[in-house]
C-alpha cells in the first residue's frame, strides 16, 4: 500500500516545505489508512526542538495553528508529534528501542484478523451503527471520552473516530473489550485538538 503524505502547507510561498512519499503496509492492513497529512506546528518548523532554535511566541504559534480548519482536524484520526531523532540513536552500535518491526507486524496481522472476524471489515470502515455496536467502551472509558469531548470541544465526527482508534488499540492489545486505557490512548493521539482547546 502506498501512502502519500499530503502536506497541509501553511507557510508563505518562500517557506514551502512538503512531505514525501512513504511506504506503510502493516499500518494500512490494520487501520485502512489512506491519507497521511504532514503539518508543521509553527512557522519556523522547530517548535519543541531540543536545539532551542524556535523563538516563536505563544501568540505566533497559536495564530499559525489557527489556520488549520476544524473540519480538517476532524477528518484526521491520529495527530502525533514526531520529534527529531537524536544523533546518538543513529549510531550503528545503539541498541534498538522498543519492539522490532517483525513483532509489530505480527501483532498488526493478528489485530486485523480479529477485526475481519468480528465485522468482516477493518475498523476504519465501520459505519456509525457498527461503531456503536463494536466500539462501545466500558463505563470508565465512556466517562473519560465524554469529558474529553467537553474539554477539547470535539465534534460528533471526532467522537466516532476516537472510538474506532480505541477499538483498534484494544485489538492490538488483544483485548475483547474497549477499556478506559484504550480510550485514553486514543484521545492522546488528538494532539492538535488539545492545543486548540488550551489556546
Amino acid at each position: 500500500m502506498r501512502l502519500w503524505t499530503k502536506p497541509v502547507d501553511l507557510s508563505p510561498p518562500s517557506q514551502k516545505n512538503y512531505g514525501h512519499l512513504i511506504e506503510i503496509e502493516f499500518l494500512h492492513k490494520c487501520s485502512g489508512i489512506r491519507d497521511c497529512h504532514w503539518v508543521s506546528c509553527n512557522g519556523c518548523h522547530h517548535l519543541g526542538d531540543a536545539s532551542g532554535r524556535c523563538h516563536c511566541s505563544a501568540d505566533q504559534v497559536q495564530r499559525y495553528r489557527a489556520r488549520i480548519s476544524g473540519p480538517l482536524l476532524d477528518r484526521i484520526d491520529l495527530h502525533v508529534e514526531a520529534p527529531r531523532v537524536a544523533r546518538e540513536a543513529l549510531r550503528p552500535d545503539t541498541p534498538p528501542d522498543g519492539e522490532t518491526s517483525s513483532a509489530v507486524a505480527a501483532r498488526v496481522d493478528t489485530a486485523r484478523e480479529r477485526q475481519l472476524a468480528r465485522s468482516n471489515k477493518p475498523n476504519a470502515r465501520l459505519t456509525t451503527r457498527e461503531i456503536n455496536k463494536h466500539c462501545k467502551p466500558d463505563a470508565a472509558g465512556q466517562q473519560l471520552l465524554e469529558r474529553a469531548m467537553e474539554q477539547l470541544g470535539l465534534s460528533a465526527r471526532a467522537y466516532h473516530r476516537i472510538l474506532k482508534v480505541a477499538r483498534t488499540i484494544a485489538d492490538l492489545a488483544g483485548s475483547e473489550n474497549v477499556m478506559s486505557v484504550h480510550v485514553a490512548e486514543a484521545v492522546g493521539y488528538r494532539v492538535l485538538d488539545r492545543h486548540k482547546a488550551s489556546a
